[in-house]
C-alpha cells in the first residue's frame, strides 16, 4: 500500500526541513513548499493526501490559499494550519472554512503526528463511507461453491499478492467485475480505492478529461487516474474504447505519467490496472480495432469467467443469495424456490448470466405472493421481456406519428443497449449510427445508458 503523501507548506526553511524530516522517519512521503506559487504548482503536480499550511507567507496568506482551493470543492483532502502568530479569531475562521485541525508554532512532535495521523484517519474513513454508498449493489465475495468458481477465487487471490495487470474475459453479467473487486479485497491495495468505469459509457470527446481531468487557472478536477491513486483502476469493456482514448491510455501505463487537460506539469500515479472484455482481444487486434501495444500491457495474466451455464450447479446458492439479499436490502417480503424450480432454473440457458438470475428473483419478489414461487410463475416471468416489447409495439398504433417514432426509438435503443450490456460503442456499430449523434439521441430520450452496463 502507497504511503501517505503529505505537502508541507511554509516560507521558513528551518521549518520545513525539521517537518519533513520527522515525517519521512515516519515513513510518509513527505514534498515541500516556500510560499502560496510553489505550493500551487506541488498540488498540481501530484494529489496529496494532507496539507500542513502555514498562514502567515509572503505572497499569499494560508487562509486566503485555503479559501480559494475550497471554492468549488475541489479540496479533496484534510488541511493541518500551522501558524506561531495567529489569533483564536484566526483558528476559528480556518477551522470555518474547513481546515481540519490548527497547530500552533512551536510546534509538538507529538501533537504533529497525532494530527496528522488523525487527519488521514478521518479522511480514510470519509472515502470508505462514500465507497460504501457508492456500492451499495455490490460484493466482493463472488457466490458459488462449484469447482469452477473455487478455482477461480484461488487464481484470484494468488493474483492479488503480485501488481501484475489482470484481464477477465467473460460474457456479459458473468461476473468480471465482482471477481475484479474480489481481486482488490484480497490485495495489498485494499486500503485504497477501487474505482471503476465503464468505457462504453464515456463520450469520445470526453474521454481525456474523465482519466486524466482538467486545469482551469488554479482550479483542478482529478480524472479517473488520480482518483484511484494508491488503489486499483479497473476498466470495464476495453474494446470500447475508440482509437484515440486506446493511444492516450497506452501512453499513461507506459509512462505511469501524464498531463492534466490544460496542464503543463506531469502527474505521476501509483495504480493497479484490472481490465474486463466480453469479446477476444485477439481478434480485435488482428482486425486492427485495438492497439497490439495495449493489447500485451493489459494481457499480462488472463482469466477467463465462466458463464453461468457451465457452473449450473451453483444457481440453487445464488437463488439464495439474492433472495435475501433483496429482503435485506430493498425489505421485500421472503419468498423460497422449491426443489423442483431450482432444478429447472439449472437447466436454464441463462443468456444474461448470474445479471439475469438477480433480475428474475427481484421481479419474482416484487410481482409474486405466497411463500413459494411456483414453475408457471418462473416461466412466465422469464418470458416477460419479450412480451412487454410485443404489448409496446401495439401500443403504438393509436400514438401520434411523432409520439410513436420517439417510443419506438426508445424502446429500439433500450433494446440493443441491453443486447450489448449498455456499450455505446458497440450499439453505434451495430445500428449505423455516428456515436456523438448517439449519445446526443440517448439523452434527448432519457435513456440512462449507464444503468444498462
Amino acid at each position: 500500500m502507497t504511503k501517505a503523501y503529505v505537502l508541507v507548506v511554509d516560507d521558513e526553511p528551518d521549518i520545513r526541513q525539521l517537518l519533513q524530516e520527522i515525517l519521512e522517519d515516519e515513513e510518509y512521503q513527505v514534498a515541500t513548499a516556500e510560499n502560496a506559487a510553489a505550493a500551487r504548482k506541488a498540488r498540481a503536480e501530484r494529489r496529496p493526501d494532507l496539507i500542513l499550511l502555514d498562514i502567515w507567507m509572503p505572497d499569499a496568506d494560508g487562509i486566503t490559499l485555503l479559501k480559494e482551493w475550497m471554492e468549488g470543492n475541489q479540496l479533496d483532502c484534510p488541511v493541518v494550519m500551522m501558524s506561531g502568530h495567529a489569533t483564536v479569531e484566526t483558528a476559528v475562521e480556518a477551522t470555518r472554512l474547513g481546515a481540519y485541525d490548527f497547530l500552533e508554532k512551536p510546534i509538538s512532535l507529538a501533537k504533529l503526528l497525532l494530527t496528522v495521523e488523525r487527519a488521514l484517519e478521518n479522511a480514510r474513513l470519509r472515502r470508505e463511507n462514500i465507497g460504501l454508498r457508492r456500492r451499495v449493489d455490490t460484493f466482493v465475495e463472488p457466490i458459488g461453491k462449484s469447482a469452477a468458481i473455487e478455482r477461480l477465487k484461488e487464481q484470484v487471490k494468488r493474483l492479488a499478492q503480485h501488481d501484475a495487470s489482470v484481464l477477465f474475459v467473460g460474457e456479459p453479467g458473468s461476473g468480471k467485475e465482482t471477481f475484479a473487486r474480489y481481486l482488490h479485497a484480497n490485495s495489498s491495495r485494499r486500503d485504497g480505492p477501487f474505482i471503476d468505469v465503464g468505457l462504453g459509457a464515456i463520450a469520445p470527446d470526453y474521454a481525456a478529461i474523465e482519466f486524466f481531468g482538467r486545469e482551469d487557472g488554479n482550479r483542478i478536477h482529478y480524472g479517473l487516474f488520480e482518483q484511484a491513486h494508491g488503489g486499483t483502476l479497473f476498466l470495464d469493456e476495453v474494446t470500447d474504447m475508440d482509437d484515440e482514448s486506446q493511444l492516450r491510455l497506452l501512453s499513461a501505463l507506459e509512462s505511469r505519467a501524464f498531463l492534466r487537460v490544460g496542464g503543463s506539469e506531469q502527474v505521476s500515479v501509483d495504480v493497479r490496472i484490472i481490465a474486463s472484455t466480453r469479446r477476444s482481444l485477439e481478434d480485435e487486434v488482428r482486425a486492427a480495432t485495438f492497439r497490439k501495444d495495449l493489447y500485451y500491457l493489459l494481457n499480462v495474466v488472463t482469466l477467463k469467467i465462466p458463464p453461468l451455464r457451465e457452473h449450473n450447479e451453483d444457481v440453487p446458492e445464488l437463488l439464495r443469495f439474492y433472495v435475501d439479499y433483496f429482503v435485506s436490502r430493498e425489505k421485500l417480503s421472503f419468498r423460497r424456490f422449491p426443489v423442483a424450480v431450482q432444478n429447472f432454473l439449472r437447466n436454464y440457458a441463462w443468456h444474461g448470466n448470474v445479471r439475469e438470475l438477480k433480475n428474475l428473483v427481484q421481479r419474482l419478489l416484487i410481482l409474486g405472493t405466497g411463500d413459494e414461487i411456483g414453475m408457471d410463475e418462473v416461466k412466465t416471468s422469464l418470458g416477460e421481456a419479450l412480451g412487454e416489447i410485443k404489448s409496446q409495439q401495439n401500443d403504438f398504433y393509436e400514438l401520434p406519428l411523432k409520439e410513436a417514432r420517439e417510443r419506438f426509438e426508445k424502446a429500439y435503443l433500450e433494446y440493443h443497449l441491453e443486447k450489448y450490456a449498455g456499450s455505446v460503442a458497440k450499439l453505434s456499430s451495430a445500428i449505423g449510427l455516428e456515436r456523438t449523434h448517439l449519445y446526443r439521441k440517448l439523452n434527448l430520450l432519457g435513456i440512462k445508458f449507464k444503468d444498462k452496463r
